[in-house]
């Protein structure tokens, strides 16, 4: 298999996909983890043991990816897809509003956060 095949697959089995959104979700726990985890007075291992856990999992999520696919019948085996189907998980969707619910998810969790810290810093001060 040459190179251009293999990065080919790639894109195919979706790994490229589990990869970006683990390496973001993976991010937010770390986040969460360092600037919470303090403030709730847990111990600093256990913020270096959910950075390990979150480097550990990446590659066993990719491995993952490669060998599984999610089809509107559930998450099968790669092999018996086959090569050429097309997965969509909402038939009626239109390939657009994937990417606008994508943008809209996190403006609406960062303002929910902020909304609440906002909310604690003013009780905390009054």
């Amino acid at each position: 298999m040459n190179q251009r095949d293999f990065f080919a697959e790639l894109k195919r089995r979706n790994v490229y996909k589990v990869a970006v959104a683990y390496a973001i979700v993976g991010w937010l726990l770390v986040q969460i983890a360092t600037q919470v985890f303090p403030f709730l007075e847990i111990p600093n291992w256990v913020v270096r043991l959910v950075i390990v856990l979150v480097a550990a999992g990446f590659p066993i999520a990719l491995v993952i990816a490669w060998a599984f696919e999610l089809t509107p019948e559930g998450i099968k085996r790669t092999e018996d897809v086959g090569q050429f189907a097309i997965i969509s998980v909402r038939p009626e969707m239109r390939a657009g509003e994937c990417v606008d619910q994508l943008h809209i998810d996190p403006h609406l969790i960062v303002c929910s956060l902020h909304a609440a810290f906002e909310d604690v810093s003013d009780a905390e001060s009054g």
